[in-house]
């Protein structure tokens, strides 16, 4: 690790070398003839402008003046009684200006020697004010035609016929000269000046006005900082090199790691996995676009669940932690362990798990429809049809029946509750996230371990002493049951008096007022299985465990009042119709209370 430190910050040195050295080299570029003074004040003054005589083209002298400021030198076009200049631009040409009212304040020039404002400059120059504060320069010349015409260098720009070399003014073998037309609006002499600027070529900087003032970036670098930038990209591969290994070796190691717990647990359980449900990262990693968070579809404060699409078109549900510590990896090893053992039609199915990371990804089957809770708590008036929640109990009770007496080895769930209880297209179950669940020995009924399940679905007996029983997922299967009877949130729900849903359900259910809190829908559209299901629910919420029901003697029973009920509706004439209704009303209550109560009593 420390080896790793250190050549990252090799890199990095190397990589703020090479950026200062680009900032020199930018800042070191030449803006002025040989000799000749470019700053004034902090303002560049680049060539053709000079401040100092031989530095200027005929016509951009500027003056700087420095001793009339407290010491501070300002830059002057027209002397220092004519506009301070701020900023000149070889880009678009322009000069900056301060205007009279900016410099306002400035100590006044009582010198009478000092030269009168000038109107114009000495050709080839001209100067155009575009506006205020703005003023705009270029070459004059009449050689080039039409306002946008382009030359390419000093091949073919005008001639500079004021210099004994009679070479073009864009003296730069990698410029272009622009022509230009500007109307000088002098109401003496109003006119069309025309004329051209000087450019440097794409991908190339600098000053067009100088022979070697365009460079490109690899010029303007040089030798030295070519050596720095090659030294930089062989470490840099390096670093990328010795990074992908590193990542190469921990993959190995943690496939190693989790590889040998899972095959312990498997071992200890009887259990086998087949090696193709092992599936690397990098096919995880291409199945949901690097774990793209528009993949996500789910997730909590655990773990995050992605959509993907593995190379065998399967659309599947990726699991991925949120938190790396010994408990996760466990849990994650602990479902991969009894999933691998289980073929239920309402148990979700796993595909297979990735064993690279610290916290191993567990692959499942995609269900597309979200959970019971999804489907329950819409904020519509109407949710789930009835006969679709009682077929849906009587699925969720079967899963639990086969996980507790019809496996090797007895599995309880632990974390039974609606987000936990998937539905497919076609609204059939499948339970889902069996992290927290334990293997119950044959010779055992329970085992002490460390609470764990959620609030509100928590078995209060498993709660106050720790020790887990079967019985303690039919507690929460009653939870279920009263949730899909009355729609109210087990987690949140509080009556008037300050009680859960699980207590108030109870009194009123003792107190012959379910109506109270049934859900209206199922008010409008159950029948007299409602008082059952309701007593179901309330057997299997009782306080003490030995009291609940087991989760067989719950299945059979929702099974029989589920055939009844299908066998009952498609026994209904059309005749007996307008009849079977009005019993349907009397045996939950309708409009009438007393009859809800007489049918609790019975």
């Amino acid at each position: 690790m420390r080896r790793y430190r250190r050549s990252t910050t090799i890199v990095t040195l190397l990589a703020a070398a090479l950026v200062i050295r680009l900032v020199l080299a930018v800042d070191g570029q030449k803006i002025g003839l040989p000799n000749c003074p470019t700053i004034c004040g902090g303002v560049k003054v680049p060539y053709p402008f000079g401040i100092v005589p031989g530095c200027h083209l005929l016509g951009f002298d500027l003056i700087c003046e420095d001793t009339r400021y407290n010491g501070t030198p300002r830059l002057f076009l027209w002397g220092d009684d004519g506009l301070q200049v701020t900023h000149i631009s070889h880009n678009d040409s322009t000069l900056l200006l301060l205007s009279p009212e900016l410099m306002a304040g400035r100590p006044p020039n009582n010198d009478s020697s000092s030269s009168s404002k000038r109107s114009h400059l000495a050709a080839p120059a001209s100067l155009f004010v575009v506006k205020q504060q703005l003023m705009q320069w270029k070459l004059l010349s009449s050689a080039l035609q039409g306002s946008n015409e382009t030359r390419p260098g000093n091949a073919t720009c005008p001639r500079d016929l004021y210099l004994e070399s009679s070479t073009a003014l864009c003296h730069s073998s990698y410029s272009t000269c622009q022509a230009t037309t500007l109307y000088d609006s002098d109401p003496d002499f109003p006119r069309n000046i025309s004329g051209y600027t000087c450019k440097c070529h794409d991908g190339y900087q600098g000053n067009a006005y100088l022979t070697d003032g365009c460079q490109g970036l690899i010029i303007g670098l040089g030798v030295g900082s070519g050596a720095m930038f090659f030294l930089l990209v062989l470490s840099t591969t390096f670093m990328i090199h010795r990074i992908m290994t590193r990542k190469k070796r921990m993959r190995q190691k943690f496939f190693k790691q989790n590889r040998g717990q899972l095959l312990q647990q498997l071992v200890c359980q009887r259990a086998d996995i087949s090696e193709r449900m092992i599936l690397t990262l990098e096919e995880l990693e291409k199945a949901t676009n690097n774990f793209d968070k528009a993949r996500e579809v789910g997730g909590g404060g655990h773990g995050t669940v992605y959509k993907g699409i593995l190379s065998s078109l399967h659309v599947v549900a990726i699991k991925k932690s949120k938190i790396v510590i010994q408990r996760e990896i466990d849990e994650f090893i602990n479902e991969v362990v009894i999933l691998s053992q289980i073929r239920h039609r309402n148990v979700v199915k796993l595909h297979g798990c990735c064993l690279e990371t610290e916290v191993p990804l567990l692959v499942y089957e995609f269900i597309s429809n979200g959970t019971l809770y999804n489907h329950l708590h819409v904020k519509a008036l109407v949710s789930l049809p009835w006969k679709d929640r009682v077929r849906i109990a009587v699925e969720t009770a079967r899963a639990l029946a086969y996980l507790h007496s019809l496996v090797l080895m007895p599995i309880i769930h632990r974390d039974i509750k609606s987000p936990n209880i998937l539905l497919d297209d076609n609204l059939t179950v499948k339970l889902s996230d069996f992290g927290a669940s334990r293997y119950i020995p044959i010779d055992q009924t329970g085992l002490d371990t460390t609470v764990q399940g959620t609030f509100g679905y928590l078995d209060p007996m498993y709660h106050s002493t720790g020790h887990l029983t079967e019985k303690s997922d039919v507690y929460s299967f009653g939870v279920i049951l009263i949730e899909l009877l009355t729609r109210k949130k087990p987690v949140t729900y509080r009556s008037l008096e300050g009680h859960g849903l699980v207590n108030h359900f109870a009194t009123l259910l003792s107190e012959g007022n379910l109506v109270c809190i049934l859900d209206p829908q199922v008010i409008k559209e159950a029948g007299g299985e409602v008082i059952d299901i309701a007593l179901l629910a309330a057997m299997c919420v009782k306080p003490i465990s030995k009291e609940r029901p087991t989760m067989r003697l719950v299945e059979m029973t929702l099974e029989s009042i589920h055939a009844a009920k299908e066998y009952a509706s498609s026994d209904i004439t059309e005749e007996s119709e307008e009849n079977y209704v009005g019993v349907n009303d009397m045996s939950i209550g309708g409009t009438s209370e007393d009859t809800v109560q007489g049918g609790i009593e019975h």
